[in-house]
């Protein structure tokens, strides 16, 4: 068959499941009730972790979501957890909320109170909101845990890591069901998987699910079992072979999800969406001078460091073993290695496979999920996300400098930038106040390894983005000082020297 005849019956094919999804979505949905929506969210998951990005990390039930579903291959995401996931539960930018970096845990409040949250929003519209994981939006005030915005049901934990085996963070044991401490024996990512199924064989089901399922893998501590690692072989790096095996644990937690789905008919009614909340951890991910400093540190003193504030720097620098490849740098940077990672939808009965460029960030997913769901009339206003479903069904940016400019504003560790397809600045940031590094351009859709800074040769668009930026609109930081962390710094997993963080909730 010529080739032209193949790709026109491919062309044909896609724009036929394009059209039949959509009527579903608009007409079926409506007409009988809204779909279940489930949420995935991994934890630290780099773009070259997943099998269908070429990885030696063997991840078959993610591969298989992908083959049947539809790959976000431009979606964006902040380079750390908590502002990603207050851009996932806001649709706002999260440095309007304040929320520029991690929680920590010596954190007093967190996502602001008066922003309304997704489950609050689909609880309104009839929908049961229920959620096993990752919460880290808050965790020292009980008005500002799960179960206080939105969620009937909540169980997991409410800080940033965890140990995978103690369930312990910063020396408080942090493993609750609804504000509750549990004491149990497990590793995190079986029991939030076993959690989820449970979850959804009991749900109500006289109302459409909306079920966040927040792993908190593979995020640091490197702790796998010793069966998942058994598939890799021993020569590879040995970090590398422990996040290979908390990914492959991940991957059939996932796999055990759909599974479920199938099996209690929900596949033909649910729309599920699978990202990470970052870019993956790596060395490179951190600027080239704290990697030195800390270098040189463990030179005089070993490891552990003798100051707990740097011995958690240490680990994150040296631990951290995804591969963002080819994209540079990782989690903590706003180069792509930090923001742009891997997302699937998967909705079997009606999304037909294959992968959109559409340029989708995390402050999208609220007001996207909404319209997917027929619930239009529901999306707040005063968002910085849009829906972006159609542009997603339709794949619209096969010529993405003829579309009219979506920005998006990130903060990292390592600078601040902002998106304007194809283009994206960065304003990098220097330790050392006399030292002002010059602004950055790259095409990123040409250049996405980001290698040929293009300043000098659009100065006009330069000063543009700049203008922007100033602009941006900056809500009041939540967080404490670094020095405040640092004296007290988080802590994943380890011994307990304090009451566990659900009794410590005032």
């Amino acid at each position: 068959m010529p080739a032209y005849f193949r790709n026109g019956l491919r062309l044909f094919s896609w724009t036929l499941g394009v059209l039949s999804f959509w009527m579903f979505a608009t007409v079926n949905w409506a007409e009988a009730r809204p779909p279940n929506i489930v949420l995935i969210m991994a934890d630290d998951l780099g773009w070259r972790d997943v099998g269908y990005h070429d990885s030696e990390i063997k991840t078959p039930h993610i591969d298989r979501m992908m083959q049947n579903g539809v790959e976000l291959n431009r979606f964006y995401v902040q380079p750390s957890c908590s502002p990603t996931r207050a851009s996932v539960m806001t649709g706002k930018s999260s440095v309007r909320l304040g929320v520029y970096q991690p929680i920590a845990k010596g954190t007093v409040t967190g996502l602001p109170l008066d922003e309304k949250v997704l489950p609050e929003i689909l609880t309104g519209l009839g929908y049961q909101s229920l959620m096993a994981g990752k919460w880290h939006l808050g965790h020292t005030q009980r008005a500002y845990l799960p179960q206080e915005r939105g969620f009937e049901h909540f169980y997991g934990h409410v800080t940033g890591g965890i140990g995978y085996w103690d369930h312990n963070h910063g020396g408080g044991h942090d493993w609750q069901r609804n504000g509750v401490t549990v004491r149990e024996e497990g590793y995190t990512t079986h029991l939030i998987a076993d959690e989820v199924v449970n979850l959804i064989e009991g749900r109500d089901r006289s109302r459409p699910t909306f079920l966040f399922a927040s792993f908190n893998a593979p995020h640091l501590p490197n702790e796998a079992p010793e069966s998942s690692m058994d598939g890799y072989s021993e020569e590879m790096q040995f970090e590398r072979r422990l996040h290979a095996g908390m990914v492959t644990e991940l991957d059939v937690a996932i796999g055990r999800i759909l599974a479920k789905l199938q099996v209690e008919g929900m596949s033909e009614d649910t729309l599920v969406w699978f990202f990470s909340d970052n870019g993956g951890l790596n060395r490179s991910a951190n600027p080239e001078g704290l990697r030195s400093l800390i270098d040189a540190l463990i030179t005089v003193f070993g490891t552990p460091l003798p100051i707990d504030g740097l011995e958690f720097v240490r680990k994150n620098i040296n631990e951290g073993a995804s591969d963002n490849a080819p994209l540079r740098a990782g989690k903590t940077s706003v180069y792509e290695g930090g923001i742009r990672v891997p997302s699937v939808l998967w909705a079997p009965g009606y999304l037909q496979p294959g992968i959109s460029d559409a340029f989708v960030t995390a402050q999208d997913v609220l007001p996207t999920l909404l319209q997917a769901a027929g619930l239009s009339e529901g999306i707040p206003e005063g968002l910085d996300g849009d829906t972006r479903w159609q542009a997603i069904l339709s794949d619209e940016v096969k010529v993405p400098s003829a579309l009219p400019p979506r920005e998006f504003y990130v903060q990292g560790f390592d600078g601040t930038a902002l998106i304007r397809g194809p283009w994206k600045l960065v304003l990098p940031f220097s330790p050392l106040p006399w030292v002002n590094p010059p602004p950055q351009l790259y095409n990123i859709y040409a250049d996405p390894s980001e290698k040929r800074d293009r300043a000098e040769d659009f100065p006009d668009r330069v000063v543009s983005m700049q203008a922007t930026m100033a602009d941006w609109p900056l809500g009041p930081s939540i967080h404490p000082s670094m020095f405040r962390s640092l004296m007290d710094p988080d802590s994943f997993g380890g011994p307990e020297d304090r009451e566990p963080w659900a009794e410590r909730a005032r």
